[in-house]
């Protein structure tokens, strides 16, 4: 009568939107000041205010078909130049914004940018730990995920990915900086993976495709420097979101960047514009495609982030608990105190503390910190983590 997958999918929720609900559900309950809320990447940073100006400012346009109306399928022509003008004026990339499509956000962009490559047979290979919707993402297209296994400090275990790479690799879907470890790939990294990708390129006669999922590329910490993939590779899509560095997760917009130098990246941007009309990703949100004008340039508020990374790790570490130091992102990885972290994270509840398990993301014996959160909330949440901490000792 319906698809069992789909089924399986919508009865079964994420872990982390599990958790997320059971939050809701708990504070009103117990109430909101007796629960940890480190589950969702939901930042709580507000938007920049030029964001509330721009808003008011498309509210004074009188033609509704102007502001409420469809755009292009694939974005309004503005929109995507103001896109492409950032990336050209910020990486020195010579993007091309008649190979951009604006989409309803970095899922979106996934999703049409996987379903554009794939063809029958086709594999995709990520690095753990990942986002584990990935691997919903790539199954929905018919092909498969092979996760090449975590480095003990998160980096790219180049060794282990060589093996998984075969004649049915269409490409690598890479997050830098990284969820859920905040880990970010320096540029040693980067060329000896785009060495790698060319080599065995050559080597199957076709060209692998790097996917760069990036929707925190802004928030980096300490001076990290975060390679742009398409100075360093021909076959690039980025795919990107302002839910992180524009604080609009709610929005749902983002856009999807064919590299100029992608092998046909004219057909490829047809196949990219073809999947959009599949999936029915057409005419992203078009009040937030207009503001994009006024704030593709916008600043990330990078360091109420540092502010509340600095205060969680040195709390927790001198709790004794073990962490990844992030270099970027909101996320903080942190050992479990029992080998399974699904146990923990359970147990955790107990104090009021939301902590995702790591086991989906392929990091297990570890949780997910989401530090997107008040700085106030992270200061009354030190008391549960040092009880549940001394809960182990008992």
């Amino acid at each position: 009568m319906f698809n069992e997958k789909m089924h399986k999918l919508g009865s079964n929720r994420s872990v982390i939107r599990e958790l997320f609900e059971f939050g809701k559900a708990l504070a009103q309950k117990e109430g909101k000041d007796k629960v940890y809320d480190f589950s969702l990447g939901n930042p709580s940073i507000p938007a920049p205010s030029v964001v509330k100006e721009s808003v008011l400012k498309q509210m004074d346009i009188k033609d509704s078909t102007v502001l409420h109306g469809y755009s292009s399928a694939q974005g309004d022509a503005d929109v995507r130049k103001a896109v492409a003008d950032h990336i050209r004026k910020n990486f020195g990339c010579a993007v091309d914004e008649n190979l951009i499509y604006m989409t309803v956000g970095a899922a979106a962009a996934l999703c049409i940018s996987l379903k554009a490559l794939q063809e029958d047979g086709d594999t995709f290979l990520t690095f753990a730990p990942f986002f584990p919707e990935y691997r919903v993402f790539t199954e929905m297209t018919g092909a498969s995920l092979c996760v090449v296994p975590m480095q003990k400090d998160c980096s790219l275990n180049l060794v282990e990915a060589e093996k998984f790479i075969d004649e049915h690799t269409k490409g690598i879907i890479l997050n830098s900086p990284n969820n859920p470890s905040g880990a970010v790939f320096g540029e040693e990294q980067i060329k000896a993976l785009c060495a790698l990708l060319t080599k065995k390129s050559a080597e199957y006669g076709h060209p692998i495709f790097l996917i760069s999922d990036e929707p925190y590329r802004e928030i980096v910490y300490d001076g990290v420097f975060v390679p742009y993939l398409m100075n360093y590779y021909d076959n690039v899509i980025v795919c990107y979101s302002y839910s992180k560095s524009l604080s609009l997760p709610g929005e749902r917009i983002g856009y999807i960047a064919v590299s100029p130098r992608c092998t046909e990246a004219q057909e490829l941007y047809y196949a990219v514009c073809g999947a959009g009309r599949v999936l029915g990703y057409v005419c992203a949100p078009h009040l937030f495609q207009r503001i994009l004008v006024d704030c593709v340039d916008a600043p990330t508020d990078v360091e109420a982030y540092d502010k509340n990374r600095k205060l969680l790790y040195s709390s927790l570490t001198a709790m004794g608990y073990e962490c990844i130091k992030p270099q970027g992102a909101f996320y903080l990885m942190m050992r479990s105190l029992e080998e399974d972290a699904n146990a923990f994270s359970e147990k955790a509840k107990r104090f009021g503390l939301l902590l995702v398990p790591g086991d989906s993301f392929g990091a297990c014996g570890f949780v997910r910190i989401s530090y997107c959160v008040s700085y106030d909330m992270i200061c009354r949440s030190l008391p549960a983590f040092e009880a549940l901490k001394k809960s182990y000792s008992l």
